[in-house]
């Protein structure tokens, strides 16, 4: 049976006393006080779900009380819901971190989170290893450090995959943007240009997050683009590609960032014959490979779907538990938050490269991907090594 609180009783006198000889101390944390408590706010609700992130950390630490917990330690761990809605979103972190006390933020997967509550958390001394990040905050903050590479910098890496494995020679980009991503998206497309010395045949920021596609596409085959990426999310991608299909366009190479890399997506589009192609964050989901075997043993028992956003949600319960598990003595706010700042860069399989929460900003440690494309309905890796972005002098 899992106690939720971890004893530091010495039984016998002659046991203190034999420590206090040998100046011995109890390694570890402990929690006197009760459940580690550790919260994620993510758009459940509202204009998209990204609920598998914190569903999948929720998993995590259910797997992981069933197993005894940290050292004994029970983590209770919440997941409130922003609805995509600014002001939800402060009132859901403000509850978690003053009501439920939680240590530290961990899942995270939300539309608008950090830009929001980025200078909430550092105030409060509550550090967030996001799952999914998807605002400009979310890599720039000191108190956020996402475990993906996040939007921007695999916006790079798919416009660097079209150009250098895919030979595209009249690149095009056509993206939405929502609150501050203007800046970060355009500053994406310039490291693309800085690194391959390739300008965009077209780059059109007019998207809009619903409505008709088709002058877009239109414009794509008219001013004959070679390849398109576009940020759109999975209702976006199936009627970006839908429309073209309706159109009849042929003889381009579409490229989405990860949030298209779902089963939806597949069974949505497994007729088309439009060439998709899709930046992963993480090792493809979809092989069942040594890389993934921890994430796949904890999801399938659980009944989650695989799924990128499930990977990382996997990915952030893990590296707080491992956080938590160097700290010597009580597991509090100001524990966790000097173990994150301190920490060594951790590797994991799941990812191309080490994470490390540090000191100050971060600029997303991850610089890789694999790409992965879509044939009847399939997703098949089509680069098995990580296609490393190359860095800008």
């Amino acid at each position: 049976m899992t106690t939720p609180y971890k004893t530091t009783q010495i039984g016998t006198l002659a046991g203190v006393g034999l420590l206090l000889m040998t100046g011995a101390a109890l390694a570890g944390p402990s929690c006197e006080k009760g459940p580690i408590q550790i919260g994620a706010v993510a758009t459940v609700t509202g204009p998209v779900d990204f609920s598998a992130s914190p569903k999948t950390t929720a998993a995590y630490f259910d797997a992981l009380n069933a197993a005894g917990g940290i050292d004994g330690c029970e983590v209770a761990f919440e997941i409130a819901d922003d609805r995509g809605d600014p002001l939800v979103a402060t009132q859901a972190a403000r509850n978690l971190i003053d009501n439920k006390k939680v240590v530290a933020m961990a899942g995270n997967a939300s539309l608008l989170d950090c830009g929001v509550n980025a200078q909430l958390y550092q105030r409060s001394n509550v550090m967030d290893i996001a799952g999914l990040g998807v605002d400009p905050v979310c890599f720039t903050s000191p108190s956020v450090a996402s475990v993906s590479p996040g939007p921007y910098v695999l916006s790079t890496a798919m416009l660097y995959f079209a150009s250098e494995e895919l030979g595209a020679e009249k690149v095009c980009a056509f993206n939405y943007v929502i609150g501050g991503w203007k800046e970060a998206m355009e500053t994406a497309l310039k490291e693309w240009e800085l690194i391959t010395g390739n300008s965009l045949h077209i780059l059109d920021m007019t998207l809009p997050v619903q409505g008709d596609l088709t002058p877009y596409l239109i414009r794509a085959r008219d001013e004959g683009c070679d390849a398109v990426f576009t940020n759109q999310v999975e209702p976006g991608i199936v009627q970006w590609i839908n429309t073209a299909d309706a159109q009849g366009i042929s003889g381009i190479d579409w490229v989405f960032l990860a949030s298209g890399y779902t089963e939806g997506v597949a069974a949505a589009l497994k007729d088309s014959p439009q060439p998709i192609y899709v930046g992963t964050e993480w090792e493809p989901y979809t092989l069942k490979n040594d890389a993934n075997q921890e994430w796949y043993d904890l999801i399938e028992p659980a009944g989650i779907t695989p799924s990128a956003f499930s990977q990382g949600g996997f990915l952030a319960g893990k590296i707080i538990t491992d956080v938590i598990k160097g700290i010597d003595g009580e597991v509090t706010r100001e524990a966790v938050t000097k173990a994150l700042r301190e920490m060594e860069p951790a590797s994991y399989p799941i990812a191309a490269g080490a994470y490390r929460f540090g000191e100050g900003s971060t600029d997303s440690p991850m610089r890789s991907t694999k790409v992965v494309k879509l044939n009847d309905g399939v997703w098949e890796v089509v680069t098995p090594e990580w296609i490393e972005l190359p860095t800008v002098d």
